[in-house]
């Protein structure tokens, strides 16, 4: 894809498997990447950085920021991989509330912030991660669907305000993915995972975490010029599907 060769991105949450797909596909296309997590990172493509980063801490961003620009000489890209699955539903606290928001969402308009006048000077772009999550209820989660939903919205508003300075903002929102969570809640089953998954989506299975970077170098890339403010579902029909699922009903009916 057109411009992407030469051009530098921070991935924060880069170290997860989704993280990690973006990073390999931003390699590939000749972009520079700085990974920043809260786990330890390693194996990267040679020239890749990497720096421990805590999105809750506005001087451990800053200094992302500038570490960043000292080793590229730039900054083009934001992709927002990180967050946190942290969720008790009805029963979450004040705190969990509070550390699901600072993680999922205030983290990432820090990090704009920091970044917003390099981004501005290479007419550069932000990619957002929202989730199907976001758009139905879902039983026993309230912080992460919430947090999820907020992202979409805040993508719009930063797309308004951003579009000026010659920031484009977009947003994915995978469906199921063969992701940390997945892998953790499956004990790295990923065929029990493609199992539960058919149900829900038309492809009739989860993704692939290449299939969600794809969908983020496209944004990204001057491919997506004209494209801002948008969410792309990369959700194998998850939310084109409703609640009638991938198998007829009236034959139960008959049945």
């Amino acid at each position: 894809m057109r411009g992407l060769a030469g051009k530098v991105a921070i991935v924060p949450g880069g170290c997860t498997k989704i993280g990690r797909a973006v990073v390999d596909a931003l390699v590939a296309a000749g972009t520079r990447v700085m990974v920043a997590d809260i786990a330890e990172g390693s194996g990267f493509a040679e020239g890749v950085g990497f720096m421990t980063c805590d999105l809750r801490d506005d001087d451990q961003i800053k200094a992302l920021v500038e570490a960043t620009k000292k080793r590229f000489g730039r900054i083009d890209f934001l992709v927002n991989v990180a967050c946190s699955y942290l969720d008790n539903g009805a029963a979450s606290t004040r705190a969990e509330w509070l550390e699901s928001l600072d993680v999922n969402i205030v983290g990432s308009v820090m990090l704009m912030q920091a970044a917003e006048d390099e981004l501005a000077r290479n007419r550069g772009a932000i990619v957002n991660f929202g989730s199907i999550s976001s758009r139905v209820a879902q039983t026993g989660r309230w912080l992460y669907p919430v947090s999820k939903a907020a992202i979409l919205q805040l993508t719009r508003n930063q797309a308004m305000d951003l579009a000026p300075r010659g920031i484009r903002v977009n947003a994915v929102s995978p469906g199921w993915t063969w992701s940390n969570i997945m892998d953790q809640l499956t004990g790295g089953n990923r065929a029990k995972t493609d199992s539960v998954a058919a149900p829900f989506h038309l492809l009739g299975r989860a993704g692939d975490p290449e299939e969600v970077a794809a969908a983020v170098l496209f944004l990204c890339s001057d491919e997506a010029s004209f494209i801002t403010g948008t969410d792309i579902r990369v959700d194998g029909g998850y939310t084109a599907m409703g609640p009638e699922q991938a198998s007829p009903a009236i034959p139960l009916l008959m049945s």
